[in-house]
This record gives C-alpha cells, sequence and structure tokens, in this order.
C-alpha cells in the first residue's frame, strides 16, 4: 500500500450542536441514514455528528479537495467499533480517479472538539 494523501479536520462540538438546533435538516443534508442512526442512539448526538462531519472532512482533504467538490452524504464514516469509510457518487469517483484503494481513519474526542485523522491509501 502507499500513502496517496493525508487529511486532518478539528470539528467544534458545540458549533455542530448550535448548527443542528438551529437548522433541523443539517443531519439529513450532510449525514447518511446509518450515521444519524448511530449517533442518535447516544444522550449526546453532537458528539457523534461532529466527529462525523470532522471525519468527512479529513477524507475530503486526504484526496485532495474539499466539500465544494465532494457531496457531504458522499463519506460515509461508520460508527462503533474501528471506524471505517464508505464513499459513494462524487467521492467515489474522486476515489477512483486518484487510485485509493481505501482509507483508514482515526478518531478521538474531547468534551469540546472532535478530531479526525484520514489516510488514503493505494496500491503500490
Amino acid at each position: 500500500m502507499r500513502i496517496i494523501g493525508l487529511g486532518i479536520d478539528l470539528a467544534d462540538i458545540a458549533r455542530v450542536e448550535r448548527v443542528f438546533a438551529k437548522y433541523p435538516r443539517f443531519a439529513e443534508r450532510c449525514f447518511t441514514p446509518h450515521e444519524r442512526e448511530y449517533a442518535f442512539r447516544f444522550a449526546k448526538p453532537e458528539r457523534r455528528l461532529a466527529a462525523r462531519f470532522a471525519g468527512k472532512e479529513a477524507v475530503m482533504k486526504s484526496m485532495g479537495t474539499g466539500w465544494r467538490r465532494i457531496r457531504w452524504q458522499d463519506v460515509e464514516i461508520t460508527g462503533g467499533g474501528k471506524p471505517t469509510v464508505r464513499v459513494y457518487g462524487t467521492a467515489k469517483r474522486r476515489a477512483e480517479m486518484l487510485g485509493v484503494t481505501g482509507f483508514e481513519v482515526t478518531i478521538t474526542h474531547t468534551d469540546k472538539d472532535a478530531l479526525v485523522f484520514a489516510i488514503a491509501l493505494g496500491e503500490h
């Protein structure tokens, strides 16, 4: 395997909570049904939503682009256990163009922030 790209993103959990409170459709616009189902199983879903939001940005950055070129729901960060990445649509096309065959992500959070580091991997 070779590293095609690296990405990192930090999300302010309170900011995600405020955006969700002000714009209830935010979750539907940005997160897949699987991501929403996972987050809303917890008393404080904003922690998981912030982590997924940062994860999506980190994955996009690992492919050398940002959210203006890839739809939010085209990157999915799984929950529970080791996080994994699934890409669809625009993200899948970008990954194929770059020769990305998979991603490694790690998520951590404090009471205030969620931090995600992503590595886009390809064959030799």
